[in-house]
């Protein structure tokens, strides 16, 4: 998936497969990170039972760069 593609979904969250595939890396990491150290990842994560949701628009912010932090 690319960042244009991305921006174009039409969901509030996207699942650590998407955003793997967009910081090429393996998911499998992004979702172990988000149960053990949620406060490593440089985005937010939402953990529901077995499931690892990430917010869509602060995940596009950190992609283009931007601040999470910033109001």
């Amino acid at each position: 998936m690319t960042l244009p593609e991305l921006k174009e979904l039409d969901r509030a969250v996207i699942t650590p497969a998407i955003a793997a595939d967009l910081l090429e890396c393996d998911p499998n990491w992004i979702r172990q990170a988000a149960r053990k150290r949620p406060d490593l990842l440089p985005f937010p994560v939402m953990v529901v039972k077995s499931r690892v949701k990430i917010p869509r628009l602060p995940f596009i912010k950190f992609i283009e760069g931007g601040n999470q932090d910033e109001a």
